[in-house]
């Protein structure tokens, strides 16, 4: 796989899983959508989708890791970094087109949640079903993740462990014929893993497991001049980046001792 052909995958790639993800998470938030209050269900499985439908599209170019972490975990694994900023470049970038492009989709929603003067009077910086911290503002969360209880090391640790669980089975599933990133299956099964970590790991911190994935839409969210959106929750920003990335390290290395 050439530089190019990493990069165009992982943008497009990602760009495709934060455009479905966050899409049905604006969804079900959103006054006037009509999927709103379809509740977590809806958010694990609509997450899922969205992993299975941009590994798929990307798969043949890239590799599709479209996570920080999975590249990560690749690179401890097989000790190859070379093509790890080249990564992380295209999934950083794809993240932010595709939460600028929900945005596109859900605009007039967007709009009417924010001018709601139910949404925007003393309550404005309390969560909505998806905003799951108490200093994120009324849409932070069709972004980005935060905790429902904010102890750090617990929410570090949440993020470590559902991380390593999704890296872990990436491997574990066998890579393509060249090595750098899902088969064909895996990449069905890793839409299930991701559906199953949301179910059982989602409900502390929203289960970013993705350093992208989080961070991307998260500068999207500080940049839009979106009325009465409330702030971006830097403070907490570390972890969701953290420790996915720590947990891409630990599953690579569970991997190298039990299992290669």
């Amino acid at each position: 796989m050439s530089s190019s052909d990493i990069f165009i995958g992982e943008t497009i790639g990602t760009a495709v899983l934060i455009l479905l993800g966050g899409g049905v998470v604006a969804a079900v938030s959103l006054k006037n959508s009509k999927a709103r209050g379809a509740g977590w269900l809806a958010i694990t499985f609509g997450w899922g989708f969205a992993v299975m439908t941009a590994v798929y599209m990307t798969s043949a170019l890239s590799g599709a890791h479209l996570n920080p972490a999975v590249t990560f975990g690749i690179a401890i694994k097989d000790g190859t970094w070379a093509n790890v900023p080249t990564y992380f470049a295209g999934q950083l970038l794809g993240a932010m087109i595709g939460a600028a492009l929900v945005v596109v989709a859900y605009y007039g929603q967007f709009m009417s949640h924010l001018r709601d003067p139910e949404i925007i009077g003393d309550d404005a910086d309390k969560p909505i079903e998806g905003a799951h911290s108490a200093k994120a503002g009324p849409v932070l969360g069709i972004f980005s993740t935060g905790p429902e209880i904010r102890v750090a090391w617990q929410n570090l640790a949440t993020e470590i462990l559902g991380t390593t669980v999704l890296v872990l089975a990436v491997l574990t599933q066998g890579l393509n014929a060249e090595g750098q990133g899902l088969s064909t299956l895996g990449a069905l099964i890793t839409a299930f893993v991701v559906v199953g970590l949301g179910l059982s790991l989602g409900g502390p911190t929203g289960y970013a497991i993705n350093p992208a994935r989080d961070l991307g839409p998260r500068i999207v969210h500080a940049l839009l001049p979106l009325p009465n959106k409330g702030g971006s929750d830097w403070g907490y920003a570390w972890i969701p980046v953290a420790g996915p990335l720590a947990g891409g390290a630990l599953a690579a290395g569970i991997y190298n001792l039990a299992f290669a």
